[in-house]
């Protein structure tokens, strides 16, 4: 039995969803799709989204900020149990987390915090500090925590927008923002930790050291039709799984997003 994961931050599923680009989703055929960056409550989604025809809907949406954030789910098999949010109320708020329990495996989509602006000094000038970079670290941090305790009963896979690029091969310019969020020595060590902990980057496990492999590119200066882009969308399975790995890809070749869609290939 194979299972077809996807992962794309939308960002705006309403704009998106006006787009031709939409189609994807009617076509994809995947068994699993998780969307990021969605900027919108349920009540302010079409019925197309909410109850699309062959899949349960999950949504997880901002109640701190209106039109920020926001995930969801969509699962042609209903899921055990699901949940939105991280247990520890201090993540909670911004929509960033659906969790569902599937037989074989706990899923995560997360679209996890940025690191923010740029903190200024007294003359106005670039400190190198970020605001949200201590929340960011300390989010991922509890989402470990938690992945940690379940996998106690069951293996985990998670996906999403991590907003961090782990390795000089997962951005086109390393050297010129290695004091840029994103690339945070501080920021990649999470992720040294996470795979130190047992977690594959699938796409890697599959492809290795290949090269140009981004799902992140700027609006501005046309960076995605000169390939200057950042790889920060992941799907990671825990070790337990790594058998199970089929495939992994990136789908670059789909628009109507700063990010393209991922996906991943299950086999049991």
């Amino acid at each position: 039995m194979d299972i077809k994961l996807a992962s794309w931050n939308v960002n705006g599923i309403r704009a998106v969803s006006a787009k031709e680009d939409w189609k994807w989703f009617s076509d994809c055929g995947y068994d699993v799709i998780s969307l990021q960056e969605t900027k919108a409550s349920v009540e302010q989604m079409p019925e197309s989204i909410t109850d699309p025809v062959g899949y349960h809907a999950y949504f997880a949406s901002s109640i701190v900020k209106k039109g920020y954030s926001g995930t969801a789910v969509f699962s042609k098999k209903e899921p055990l149990s699901h949940e939105i949010e991280l247990p520890d109320p201090e993540f909670q708020g911004e929509g960033r987390i659906v969790h569902l329990e599937f037989e074989k495996f706990h899923f995560f989509n997360g679209y996890f915090p940025n690191g923010g602006a740029d903190i200024l000094d007294e003359s106005g000038k670039p400190t190198g500090e970020f605001k949200r970079v201590p929340y960011k670290m300390a989010f991922f941090d509890s989402f470990f925590k938690y992945a940690q305790k379940l996998r106690e009963s069951k293996p985990i896979v998670v996906c999403g927008d991590f907003n961090i690029a782990h390795n000089e091969i997962d951005l086109a310019r390393p050297k010129t923002n290695v004091k840029n969020t994103g690339f945070l020595p501080l920021e990649r060590a999470f992720l040294d930790k996470f795979v130190a902990a047992g977690y594959i980057d699938t796409f890697r496990f599959v492809h290795g050291d290949l090269k140009d492999q981004y799902t992140w590119w700027s609006y501005k200066t046309r960076a995605r039709a000169k390939n200057v882009g950042w790889r920060i969308d992941y799907f990671f399975v825990s070790e337990e799984l790594k058998e199970n790995i089929k495939d992994a890809w990136i789908e670059n070749d789909v628009f109507g997003s700063d990010h393209c869609p991922i996906g991943l290939c299950l086999s049991f």
